[in-house]
């Protein structure tokens, strides 16, 4: 048997970007405790100026205003982008208000379970015929939730409302293609959301965290721009250079970050039924996974007679998507 071969450098490069991309994304709930006494709200205003301050910086840097001029002139991407700023607003909300009132773990889970709810999803809006294994692993996530659920008195809705965003935010960069750039898409975004953060802001006056606290508190919320910002570039570069199997094996990577600060560094509370309900998460994802890897194999096989094999929906992608600039933090964290 030949010797398999070596990746490529730019494969390797892809992997180090990738990589650089999910960590940074796995340290954030260390991060925005950093930012209190500021609250979630306020954060995530910050965090909306200050992403679109570092974009158009970025943008003038590169060039690209042309880009962005392209989007501009056409409103249908224009009204899809407006929709997945909302989502990207509810689900940023939703982390760092999870983050700051003990419920990091329930955002790593909220993670965990987003291709689950995308595949949903592809069921439902898409129309797709889900393979047996697929059924399978969403039953198994569903009955994390429901035990969970049973198990904890209540419902994790941090979870729930992070994936569901997530998975929706997802479909609408899905339908507005690979044409608009990940740094273009953040700037008309964050454009759309900053007309109302800023009314927050300067209706909060001096009651804000900003100015308030010293310049240190200044520049870590200003710094909100930057955090936001860099992974999405990091991950759009790896995107270029590694296949989307293996960018799906590498979003794993943040939500147990998460899950393991959540934990060790801010000993939030892990019962074993909590346990329990993880299992069941990683049983699903698994199961996902090799079923994902299964039909890849499959699809890319010869069909016999000229024969072409039904096309398997879903497999082999960061999320079922399959679009590059629908990382994680292109619409999380």
């Amino acid at each position: 048997m030949p010797p398999a071969p070596s990746p490529s450098p730019s494969a390797r490069h892809g992997l180090g970007l990738g990589l650089a991309a999910y960590l940074l994304w796995g340290l954030l709930p260390l991060y925005f405790p950093l930012l209190e006494p500021a609250g979630a709200v306020e954060i995530i205003a910050h965090r909306i100026v200050w992403s679109l301050v570092f974009c158009l910086l970025a943008i003038a840097l590169t060039r690209t205003w042309h880009t962005l001029a392209q989007v501009l002139r056409r409103p249908r991407t224009l009204a899809l982008l407006a929709a997945a700023a909302v989502l990207v607003a509810i689900n940023w909300l939703t982390f760092v208000h999870g983050v700051l009132t003990g419920h990091a773990v329930d955002a790593a889970l909220g993670y965990y379970i987003n291709p689950l709810l995308t595949v949903a999803l592809a069921v439902v809006v898409l129309g797709e015929r889900l393979r047996p294994a697929q059924w399978c692993a969403l039953a198994l996530g569903l009955s994390a939730v429901v035990v969970l659920s049973v198990g904890t008195g209540r419902l994790p809705w941090v979870a729930l409302v992070l994936a569901t965003s997530f998975a929706l935010y997802g479909l609408i960069k899905n339908r507005v293609g690979r044409q608009v750039p990940a740094l273009t898409s953040l700037a008309v975004e964050t454009a759309v959301l900053a007309p109302v953060a800023l009314t927050y802001l300067l209706m909060l006056g001096g009651a804000g965290a900003f100015g308030a606290h010293g310049v240190g508190m200044d520049v870590a919320l200003a710094v909100s721009g930057v955090v936001t910002a860099v992974p999405l570039l990091l991950f759009g570069a790896a995107a270029r250079r590694l296949p989307l199997s293996v960018l799906g094996m590498l979003q794993y990577l943040a939500p147990t970050m998460q899950l393991v600060i959540g934990v060790l560094v801010l000993t939030e509370p892990m019962p074993a039924v909590r346990w329990w309900g993880f299992a069941l998460v990683w049983c699903a994802l698994v199961l996902l996974s090799l079923d994902g890897v299964r039909a890849g194999r499959r699809a890319r096989r010869p069909a016999p007679d000229g024969d072409r094999l039904p096309e398997a929906p879903l497999e082999g992608q960061v999320g079922p998507w399959a679009d590059p600039s629908v990382g994680p933090g292109a619409g999380s964290r």
